[in-house]
């Protein structure tokens, strides 16, 4: 073999040398970015579960609301009834007291008639026994 030959197989063994070093600096930078990602993938697995238990919770708390909305609705209900109710009640009480104002006038107007008789039959007493003494004075 001659030493032309014998430096082209070096030359090319050192070529592949940088070759298989260059492939081999390529493959622990992509194994790194490899565990990189797939340290990622574990993070946002992790995430997603937390989410879906915070979805899963949110869930309970909206059925838990939409049945509490639903009771009050139901409350909502019975109190405008009730409302209808005294307001109903209130516009009886209302016409009571007018006809209670008006009784109270009346019983007013009866106890004024009542003190004008007592007025004159105290008058007419007085009269009377002053025409009896002077009658039994003569």
């Amino acid at each position: 073999m001659s030493e032309a030959k014998l430096d082209q197989l070096l030359e090319g063994m050192n070529e592949l040398r940088l070759v298989t070093r260059a492939i081999l600096d390529r493959q622990d930078e992509t194994d790194a970015k490899l565990e990189a990602l797939t340290l990622e993938v574990h993070q946002l697995k992790g995430e997603v579960a937390e989410l879906k238990r915070d979805v899963a919770v949110l869930k309970q708390d909206v059925a838990e609301l939409k049945q509490d909305v639903a009771v009050l609705k139901q409350e909502v209900a019975v109190l405008k009834q009730d409302v209808a109710v005294l307001k109903q009640e209130v516009a009886e009480l209302k016409q009571d007291v007018a006809q209670l104002k008006q009784d109270m006038a009346e019983v007013k107007d009866g106890q004024d008639r009542h003190e004008r008789v007592l007025e004159t039959l105290a008058l007419r007493a007085l009269e009377w026994n002053a025409f009896r003494l002077d009658h039994l004075r003569k």
